[in-house]
Parts: structure tokens; C-alpha cells; sequence
């Protein structure tokens, strides 16, 4: 008995109705752009990903090509394809399923868009290009799960090939482009770590997935997984009508989505719609337009309807609305039924007796692709209105404003920027750079089983950049005496503030208070914006002052980081009145052994500073004491505001 792998349906999957109805969207019209699904963990995300390829019907490719090109269609053929067919070969045909490809977490930049062929190119003297990951993709679907967690500049890569449709490399003396149109569904969880808002922008339609509440839908998705756990082949049979009625619903769409027509109002309706919402650019308008056209063809009509747009507005405008770093990322359905209403209005008062004049649909506009013992707790203050701050190590290069800083990357990941010695064997090699220095050789070398004579002192390596991923450290007292005066809703409107800048330049932050008995770890290092305001919401206050235990939760934290990247640039923030009362060893005065842990820090080599929030008449100044066990920039705090913390910090971090 052959085996045969099973998938679990696509219409079997319970609820989450917004996120199919994306996905067959982009079944229907391969210019939307691709989808980014974000929700929680075990939402199904992944599950209707796999499922939509095997929801759609086969496809001709040509059997030998390796980028699955369409013997039907000479526009869409790689070179190679189109040279046999120009010359008169006939193309071997095959029929098969559409491809789901995955792209690994640490996929380099060679494997995911294609590079030189080495082997072939040091035996045969020739430059061949060895096909990467965008290649297989083509006509095909192009899964990449924990989007946010790829290197920006490989989802760049990705994105440029969803919009154009073709994949250019220049690199390593080659210069080659191949079609790779596909289906590109991107998914994250939120609490993981944010995708810049250039890259969000980047996306046709995007989606927000939740776990179902509703017991008895909850109920259902037991059920019909222990059903397909059992007896995946029945299973199957079993929703293979409902498979068959959707496919099919494709196929039509997918004729119809051509002939759509739409009038001049709803073009009015969908500029209204990005003004009012306070979108910028113009890949909204253009998406908005393609997703109703999508949307139409669907519902099987042959002419776009108001409905159709809001539809769409709502799968291509929340993720691209201009908010505020930490404003909760909610679609605003009530201000976009609004703008709906309002121009309905206007449309009537302006044009009463007017019959609106139907515009076919314009082929150029389908053709673009886009670019203690009690507790308090305080609110949060304002965060203070920043400009771009830059954090990083000696050996850090700068980059641009809002972006990580660079440094060298001793693995395959990052950029080919250079190339230089080898300290010993490599796996990286830097073909061009290699070819350059044995090339005034050749004429003296003789082998006769190689194209090009190449001789250890020839032999050059790759020098790689990648983004460096600093982290920001807070260890924030939270005692009894750090709530009076309101003191502590200014301290987390200032760390509000810093975690705005580290959220532009996609730094990582942590969060340790230290009150009572205890120092905790609110917040694990992350780039997640939604859940560093979620633990800076409920940071309460009270209670002794354990300031040993504090810095040394953060100071285990951040060596955590540091074993993970050695070129990590760390920050260690403390925000205390340095009343310490308490310590971990009861014959270690508190203070002493606060010192003691403030040494092994500046032992470690970790950067920190100390702003002291102490007032009163009476001072004991203990803090600037610590500040210099720790080799720290101290400041003193007179007047405790979000601004005056803001930017002693500000100021230690340039």
C-alpha cells in the first residue's frame, strides 16, 4: 500500500472566516499581493496555508524547468524555456498540484533568491545559476511562518518578488532574473515581534486571527480533528464536496475577475475611505480597488458594489493607518462605516437625478503591482516626543535613522558586503573575489581537470553585515517610596518613551521591577510593542526595597542575551531612589550587597546608567555610590518628569 500524505481541508476548518476569505482572494487574483496573518498561536494559521494549495486545481508546467514555468504562456517563461520553444523544440508538458513552499527561519539570502552555481563554475569555467527558493515558489504558494522574525532585508526580497513577479540577483559576477509569481502568506504572533511599517505596507491584504471563544464552535474543532487524526483519507472523502464547490467558485472567479467593471464614484469612495483614515501612500487606493474587483468576481457579479469596497477596506487599510506607537491596532469599523455614509450623502445631495455612468474596467489599472504588603497601581504617563537614538557596540557601524545598527556577521546570514582571508577553512566562499586574484595566474598554472587553476592563497571568504539586535535592560524600582508624588506614572511614561525608540529601531526591551520581597521579570526582552505596554500597564508599587535582587535579575537576563549573540549591544537602565532595605544573604548589609553585583556588571562589560529619582531634604545619595561600582553615567532626577528621564538617557545612548 502506497502512502500518501493527507491535508487537512480547507473548508473543514472551523470558524476564522476573514482569514480563508483573504486567502482565496488571493487564489483568485495573484496581483493582491499576498496576505500576513497575524494572531495567536494555534489559530490555524498554518494549517490554511497548506490546506489552500491543495484546494486548487492542477496546473501545466514545463517538466524540466526548475522554475515551473507555464508552457502556455511565452510572458511568463524563464530564458531558458523560451529559447527552446524560439527554436522550435517542443516543451514536455506535466500536470500537477500547486506547491506549497516553506522558507526556513534561517534561510540566507543565496537560498531563499538563487546564486552561482560554485562547483560547475570552478570545473566548466561557466557561470550557471543555481535556482533558490523564489524559484520553486513560482506559481506556487511561498509560506514563510514568524515573518517578523526574518531579517528585514530578506523580507524585502520576498515582498519585491510578490509585487513584480520576477526575481533579479546581481551578485558574484552573475546577473540573472527569473519569473516567480506566487502566493505569498506570511504569519506571526504579534507578542513576538513587530514587522516594520514599511514592510506592512508592503502587503496586499493582512489579517487578525483569534482563538474562538464560542464554546461549542470550540467544541467542533475537537471534534473534527480527533475525526481526521483517526481517519485522515475519510476525513477527506468526507469534505471533498465542499472542496470540490469551492474550487470551483475559483475557477469562475477567475474568468469573471477580468471583466469586472466599476464606476468613478467607487473610485471616489475608495480615495474618500484612505483620506479619511489617514492612510499614506497610494498602495492602499490601488490594493483597495484590486480586492473589490476580487471580492465582485467572487460573489460571481460582474460590476463592484459599495459593499464590495468595504469589504476590501477592511482586509487592506487597518494595517496601514498612521497610529501612534502603542495604540492598540483595532479596525476603527465605526469611523470607516462613517466615511461610507458621508459620501453616500454627498454623492446623493451632489448628483440627485444623475445616473452614474459605468467605466469598464481599465487593463492598466489591473496591470500595476505595488510597490510589599499593599499595592498601587499608577497609570501610565505621556511618552515624551522623541527623535531616533542609536545604541551599539565598538564594533558597530552605523546605519540610517529608524533602523538597527550593522556589524559584521561571522555566519551565512546577513549581506555579502566584502571579501578577505580565510582565517582557516570556509564554507562561505567569495567566488567573484577568489576568481579576481587567480586570474593573473592562469597562464602559468596548468590542470588539466579544471577550467581554472585555483591555489589556497587564491581563496577568499565572504564578509557579511547584518542588523545587530540591541537590548534595552530596565530594572525600575517599584518600592513603597517610589509612589508618592506620582513619581512612578512619570518613570513609566519615560520608559513608554524609550520603548517607542527601540520599537522605530526594532531594538529588543525588558522590563525588571523590584519591590517587596522580590524582583521580577515583567517583560523578557522582545520588540513586541502590544506586550511591552501591556506589563507597563499593570507595573504596581509597594513594599521594601530589594535593589540587589533587582540588579541582579536583570543583570542574568541580559547575559542570556549576550550568550546568544556575542555582538548584542546591552543597556542596563536602573531608575531607583536607592533606598535599598533589604538583601538576598541576611549578613551582607543591602547596600553592600548591592555593590558587589554592581561590580560583576561592570566586570561583564554591560553599559549602564543610574538615574536617581531620590528627593527630599534629606538625600543619602547611595545611588551615585552605585553608579560608579557600575563604571555607570549617573544622573540626578530634581524634578521627576517623563522629558527629564527621557533624556538622561537619551543622552547616555547616543
Amino acid at each position: 500500500m502506497t502512502y500518501r500524505r493527507t491535508v487537512f481541508p480547507f473548508t473543514a476548518i472551523v470558524g476564522q472566516e476573514r482569514m480563508k476569505k483573504a486567502l482565496v482572494l488571493n487564489a483568485i487574483n495573484l496581483n493582491l499581493g499576498g496576505v500576513l496573518i497575524r494572531g495567536q498561536k494555534g489559530t490555524a494559521k498554518s494549517t490554511a496555508a497548506r490546506a489552500l494549495a491543495n484546494l486548487l486545481p492542477e496546473i501545466e508546467v514545463v517538466k524540466d524547468c526548475p522554475f515551473n514555468c507555464n508552457p502556455h504562456q511565452k510572458k511568463e517563461m524563464c530564458k531558458g524555456c523560451f529559447s527552446r520553444l524560439s527554436h522550435g523544440e517542443i516543451l514536455p508538458i506535466v500536470k500537477r498540484k500547486m506547491q506549497v513552499i516553506d522558507l526556513p527561519l534561517g534561510a540566507t539570502e543565496d537560498r531563499v533568491a538563487g546564486t552561482l552555481n560554485i562547483e560547475h563554475a570552478i570545473k566548466k569555467g561557466e557561470r550557471i545559476f543555481e535556482p533558490g527558493i523564489l524559484a520553486a515558489a513560482h506559481r506556487g504558494i511561498l509560506y514563510v511562518d514568524e515573518i517578523n522574525l526574518l531579517d528585514d532585508h530578506l523580507v524585502d526580497v520576498l515582498l519585491d518578488s510578490a509585487a513584480m513577479g520576477i526575481n533579479t540577483v546581481e551578485r558574484e559576477g552573475v546577473s540573472f532574473s527569473h519569473p516567480a509569481r506566487f502566493i505569498l502568506i506570511g504569519t506571526m504572533n504579534p507578542e513576538e515581534g513587530e514587522l516594520r511599517p514599511q514592510l506592512l505596507d508592503r502587503f496586499g491584504l493582512s489579517v487578525e486571527v483569534e482563538g474562538i471563544d464560542d464554546k461549542e464552535a470550540r467544541i467542533e474543532v475537537i471534534q473534527r480533528y480527533i475525526e481526521y487524526e483517526k481517519d485522515p483519507q475519510g476525513f477527506e472523502i468526507k469534505w471533498q464536496p465542499e472542496e470540490t464547490r469551492l474550487s470551483d467558485l475559483i475557477v469562475r472567479a477567475k474568468e469573471l475577475f477580468p471583466k469586472e467593471t466599476y464606476t468613478i464614484e467607487i473610485l471616489r469612495l475608495i480615495c474618500d475611505i484612505t483620506t479619511e483614515m489617514d492612510v499614506d501612500g497610494h498602495r492602499a487606493d490601488i490594493f483597495m480597488l484590486k480586492v473589490a474587483q476580487t471580492i465582485a468576481a467572487y460573489h460571481e457579479r460582474s460590476q463592484i458594489t459599495v459593499d464590495d469596497v468595504k469589504e476590501a477596506a477592511e482586509l487592506v487599510i487597518f494595517h496601514r493607518m498612521r497610529r501612534k506607537p502603542f495604540q492598540e491596532p483595532k479596525a476603527d469599523k465605526e469611523k470607516l462605516e462613517e466615511t461610507i455614509q458621508k459620501h453616500k450623502n454627498q454623492t446623493q445631495k451632489e448628483r440627485p437625478e444623475e445616473k452614474q455612468q459605468s467605466t469598464a474596467h481599465n487593463p492598466e489599472i489591473q496591470e500595476q503591482n505595488p510597490n510589599g504588603k499593599s499595592e498601587t497601581n499608577f497609570d501610565t504617563g505621556e511618552p515624551h516626543p522623541i527623535k531616533k537614538m542609536s545604541l551599539s557596540g565598538e564594533d558597530a557601524t552605523h546605519s540610517g535613522s529608524g533602523r538597527r545598527s550593522k556589524a559584521r556577521s561571522e555566519t551565512k546570514s546577513g549581506r555579502y558586503v566584502g571579501s578577505t582571508f580565510p582565517e582557516d577553512k570556509t564554507n562561505d566562499l567569495a567566488f567573484d573575489a577568489t576568481l579576481r586574484a587567480s586570474a593573473p595566474y592562469q597562464i602559468h598554472r596548468k590542470n588539466s581537470n579544471t577550467a581554472l587553476a585555483i591555489e589556497p592563497q587564491d581563496i577568499r571568504q565572504k564578509v557579511r553585515e547584518k542588523k545587530i539586535g540591541n537590548t534595552i535592560m530596565f530594572v525600575v524600582d517599584s518600592s513603597g517610596s517610589m509612589g508618592a508624588n506620582r513619581r512612578m506614572v512619570e518613570t513609566k511614561g519615560a520608559i513608554l518613551s524609550l520603548l517607542i525608540d527601540a520599537y522605530q529601531k526594532r531594538d529588543k526591551v525588558g522590563l525588571v521591577a523590584f519591590k517587596g520581597n522580590q524582583a521580577e521579570l515583567l517583560l523578557s526582552p522582545t520588540s513586541s510593542v502590544e506586550l511591552a505596554k501591556k506589563h507597563l500597564e499593570v507595573l504596581p508599587t509597594g513594599g521594601k526595597t530589594p535593589l540587589s535582587k533587582g540588579l541582579l535579575k536583570g543583570f542574568e537576563v541580559l547575559r542570556k542575551e549576550l550568550n546568544k549573540d556575542k555582538k548584542a549591544a546591552l543597556l542596563l537602565v536602573i531608575i531607583s531612589d536607592g533606598k535599598a532595605n533589604i538583601s538576598m544573604n541576611k549578613d551582607v548589609k543591602p547596600f553592600d550587597e548591592a555593590m558587589r553585583v554592581a561590580g560583576d556588571i561592570k566586570h561583564s562589560g554591560i553599559k549602564s546608567i543610574v538615574i536617581n529619582t531620590e528627593t527630599g531634604f534629606v538625600r543619602l545619595g547611595k545611588l551615585q555610590e552605585l553608579s560608579q561600582g557600575l563604571g555607570a553615567a549617573y544622573y540626578q532626577a530634581e524634578d521627576i518628569k517623563v522629558e527629564t528621564i527621557f533624556n538622561f538617557v537619551k543622552e547616555s545612548i547616543k
